[in-house]
């Protein structure tokens, strides 16, 4: 069995279950998750059994798909309901997302009466910012207080106990209107247990960018007011808002495949204005679907275009609807017909290949940044005249070099190495035609180097455009190999290449699977400080002294025996080491993106949000 095999259990039911356990059975439940994963599992309808022996089925009723009450899940065995294996159940399930608020329940948008759901909330004055109610504040400490107890245990000790605190803290924030934080938490636990489970598709660094993002909203929960307060606060859903009558023009159809196993496309198109806009078709079927549904009639009013048709065609489309993140809704409201579409050379899709790369970089950053308002919008795409230099070799591989506006160099890196996919194929072929002028569309790859990841690109004829996924470029539609070509010769690395702030980085990341005691036996730092300090970098030595300090440090009391140590002082520390790293990071590559001789002028001290100090 895995946990796919299992329906979505609500944070609160798995709370519950695991809360009412005695403590000898909680010390038994990890290794009760353990046993249970291993187990015979079959389903009927809206029912999935469990195995539990020869003799004891343990059955979740999943009515609606999720199992939304303790009282769903049961045992047969003798000490139900007060056994070990509901609880164990439950934290082997998926942890399903919060349930839509009633209608008249959700968050308000600014200053106004206090929630029914939120007893602890008061009013306030018309000509005051609105600030966190007390209840808020109280249900933004429990999420602190359980983010901090990952930090000191590491992924190996954070089993299911833990992850149960983390769950009942996600469900009081949902219901005192905290969802961004909510999901945070949410997320961490998703990944804990992937973790702990070996997946394939973890990366530690995930888990570092949801843990600060959980750390730091709730953070700010107590100090945020007005806008700022709405921003943490977050929405509970991402609902489709109208958008009126769009005249959109096709750019261009990407695959989609995810390591869940889900496949599909997304095809891009754009407005008059230049507003970015995707219409998606992604479910589960993996690469093989996403290969099939590009030939598939798009899923918008009464258009009959194919994915990869309407990424060279128009729509005329009345009463859009539009998610935060671009994507147009096809409710039975919208009608969509087509229309004439646009090259990319002509209006109005030109004009995205007109702003220079380093303001496109700049804002594909705001919108990629690991800490970015989820409900912020903005796109990752760039738009640039390329010129092809040949292929470099990079330690993990290999990807194309290519030189745009200013002199700046760009590394084009393949999309997807699925060999079903044409990417690795055509950035094969392009890598052995240097000299030839394109213009591409890519995904910006946040990078100490210009770096983009390529999706999409003018024919090498002048003649169309290549989604580079999807359509296989052949030998005969390069130039000539024989043909005199200029090379200009490499640009040095920029000081973000050779920046030492990996050595802070990797501090960071070594809390997450270890824990606190990971960093509170390194010892003497000095050696990493000095490297740190020489490369231009004092605040993130000063940093990384404070986060191993307090990592070691350990009172006792008068007679001699250790205090408990300081977990809020260390989740401080980290926190704002890891949220340091992450806008360095983003600042150096933003500044990659100018040309060389306005990189000096493009650096300056990266700032530090509010929510990491």
């Amino acid at each position: 069995m895995n946990a796919a095999q299992l329906p979505p259990v609500a944070p609160e039911v798995t709370a519950t279950l695991v809360e009412v356990l005695s403590p000898r059975l909680r010390k038994r439940l990890d290794a009760a998750v353990t046993k249970l994963t291993a187990r015979p599992t079959h389903r009927d309808g809206t029912t999935v059994t469990i195995e539990v022996d020869d003799e004891t089925e343990l059955r979740l009723h999943a009515t609606g798909g999720v199992v939304t009450k303790a009282e769903d899940i049961t045992c047969g065995c003798l000490l139900a309901p007060a056994c070990v294996h509901r609880a164990a159940a439950a934290c082997a399930a998926p942890a399903a997302d919060p349930l839509p608020e009633p209608a008249g329940r959700s968050a308000p948008e600014g200053p106004g009466p206090a929630s029914e759901t939120d007893p602890g909330s008061a009013p306030e004055a018309a000509s005051s910012p609105e600030t966190a109610s007390p209840a808020q504040r109280a249900a933004a400490a429990g999420l602190w207080a359980a983010g901090a107890a990952v930090l000191e245990a590491g992924v190996d000790g954070a089993g299911a106990v833990t992850q149960s605190a983390l769950l009942r803290a996600a469900h009081t924030a949902r219901l005192r209107h905290l969802p961004r934080a909510a999901g945070a938490a949410l997320s961490v636990v998703t990944l804990l247990r992937a973790a702990r489970a070996g997946d394939p598709s973890y990366r530690t660094a995930d888990l570092v960018t949801v843990l600060a993002e959980l750390l730091g909203t709730a953070h700010r929960v107590g100090t945020a007011a007005g806008a700022e307060l709405a921003a943490v606060r977050g929405r509970v859903r991402r609902p489709y808002s109208p958008d009126g009558s769009l005249r959109l023009y096709g750019l261009f159809t990407e695959p989609v495949v995810t390591d869940s196993g889900h496949g599909g496309v997304r095809t891009w198109v754009a407005a008059a204005d230049g507003r970015l806009f995707t219409v998606g078709d992604v479910a589960p079927g993996g690469v093989g679907r996403a290969l099939g549904v590009a030939d598939r009639a798009v899923r918008l009013g009464d258009s009959a275009l194919t994915h990869r048709e309407l990424g060279r065609a128009g729509l005329a489309v009345s009463g859009a609807t539009v998610s935060p993140d671009g994507r147009l809704g096809a409710g039975k409201g919208v009608k969509a017909v087509t229309a004439r579409g646009a090259a990319w050379t002509e209006p109005p899709l030109a004009a995205l290949w007109e702003t220079p790369p380093s303001e496109q970089a700049a804002r594909a950053l705001r919108s990629t940044s690991r800490y970015a308002d989820p409900d912020g919008g903005g796109s990752d795409l760039l738009f640039l005249d390329v010129e092809l230099l040949g292929a470099v070799r990079e330690p993990g591989g290999s990807c194309l070099l290519a030189q745009c506006e200013g002199g700046v160099q760009v590394r084009l890196a393949v999309a997807d190495d699925d060999p079903a996919l044409a990417h690795r194929d055509n950035m094969t072929l392009l890598a052995a035609a240097p000299g030839t002028r394109l213009r591409v569309i890519g995904r910006l790859a946040p990078a100490p180097h210009p770096r983009l990841t390529l999706l999409a690109c003018s024919h090498p004829t002048g003649e169309g455009t290549i989604d580079l996924g999807l359509d296989r470029l052949r030998r005969a539609d390069l130039p000539d190999p024989a043909a005199p070509v200029h090379l200009a010769p490499p640009q040095p690395a920029g000081p973000g290449a050779q920046s030492p702030l990996y050595l802070l980085e990797r501090r960071v990341e070594q809390v997450v699977p270890a824990g606190r005691a990971a960093l509170g036996m390194l010892g003497d730092v000095t050696a990493e400080t000095r490297r740190i300090r020489r490369g231009g970098l004092p605040t993130a030595a000063a940093l990384l002294t404070a986060l191993c300090a307090s990592a070691a440090q350990r009172d006792r009391d008068q007679f001699g025996r250790l205090l408990p140590a300081d977990t809020d002082g260390f989740a401080a520390h980290w926190l704002a080491a890891a949220r340091y790293t992450a806008a360095v990071a983003e600042s150096l590559c933003s500044a990659a993106w100018n040309p060389a001789g306005e990189f000096q002028a493009a650096m300056s001290p990266a700032p530090v949000h509010e929510a990491s100090r």
